[in-house]
């Protein structure tokens, strides 16, 4: 699949395709011809090895936002056997930036939660551009019971640059229901995969985040923050946006050492955005694995070890010379 519009540190590895597509589109063809052609394809092939093998920190994010990256519709359409679209919150209305329904993967009945953008601008604009109203999360929390109550395995694709930040969300109670959703997945009795697929910003992200198992896509990014949204605070300005996402260390890599996530993805070479299929196809068999192993446990195993999860994440000191211990108590006459 053609990648698209290049990314800013990709010039050499557009050079090499606008070769490469030059050659190809001359109708006599001889064999020096195709010998050049292997030629470019095989540097080609070194060169988006050797880039996208050490892309930083903001490299990984304009990776993760490319416009033709795979969404969470393009995995039900090609990793899912089936999928029933399930729409309304029973509330306020129906938030397109939330997909949910019923689907059918392998052997496997599952409800499915994912984040949507849209890929023309009147999608993206219907979408919030992935960004989700509280009316979002309660449709999510509605599914989530389904889940529960059918003994459906409950399936969460994660990316958002957060949640929706304006008046009317913040009126309806973004914050309240997205900490009722996180505080629901801690409860739920059905298993639970949650994926990072593109962007995990803040608590957008966090209200579908809590699962037995967290994966991300390798070229995604995981973030309490967005880096504009940091650097929007830190120093005044989104131009130190780069700088902020060195310093979140929101990476796979990086997550992955930290104990944040349990899985990471490899994505095909030169990104998911280059090959839909092949990317579809190794999260179908990530899911598959991970949803065989999980059904082995007790649902009173999987909650109480979900909870365990979460409790380990991060690092924290004590020290035991700033404990308050009591003084002996003496009687003097």
């Amino acid at each position: 699949m053609s990648a698209g519009p290049g990314l800013e540190f990709e010039n050499e590895i557009a050079e090499l395709e606008s070769q490469i597509a030059t050659f190809e589109r001359q109708t006599e063809r001889s064999d020096e011809i195709d010998k050049e052609i292997r030629s470019l394809r095989l540097q080609l092939i070194d060169t988006l090895r050797q880039v996208y093998g050490s892309l930083d920190a903001w490299q990984t994010v304009q990776v993760s936002r490319h416009k033709n990256r795979p969404y969470t519709r393009d995995y039900l359409n090609l990793a899912f056997d089936e999928f029933v679209e399930l729409y309304g919150d029973k509330h306020f209305g129906d938030d397109r930036a939330m997909l949910s329904g019923f689907a059918k993967l392998d052997r496997f009945k599952v409800m499915v939660l994912g984040h949507q953008k849209g890929r023309t601008f009147k999608e993206r604009a219907a979408c919030h551009f992935g960004c989700a109203h509280p009316e979002g999360y309660r449709k999510a929390m509605t599914k989530m019971r389904l889940a529960e109550k059918y003994q459906l395995p409950l399936i969460c694709f994660i990316d958002t640059p957060g949640a929706y930040p304006g008046i009317g969300a913040e009126e309806r109670g973004q914050a309240q229901v997205i900490a009722e959703s996180m505080f629901m997945m801690s409860r739920l009795k059905t298993p639970i995969i949650c994926i990072v697929i593109g962007e995990g910003g803040s608590g957008g992200a966090l209200g579908i985040g809590l699962g037995d198992r967290v994966a991300m896509l390798q070229h995604a990014y995981y973030s309490v923050i967005s880096p504009e949204g940091c650097a929007g605070i830190l120093w005044k300005s989104h131009e130190h946006a780069p700088k902020a996402a060195a310093a979140l260390r929101f990476t796979s890599s990086d997550l992955s050492r930290f104990g944040v996530v349990d899985d990471v993805i490899e994505e095909p070479l030169g990104g998911a955005h280059r090959d839909h299929h092949q990317m579809a196809s190794r999260l179908k068999s990530y899911l598959s694995r991970t949803l065989s192993d999980l059904e082995t446990r007790s649902i009173e195993q999987l909650v109480n070890e979900r909870y365990e999860k979460f409790r380990r994440i991060g690092v924290f000191l004590e020290d035991p010379s700033s404990s308050m211990t009591p003084s002996p108590v003496t009687n003097e006459a």
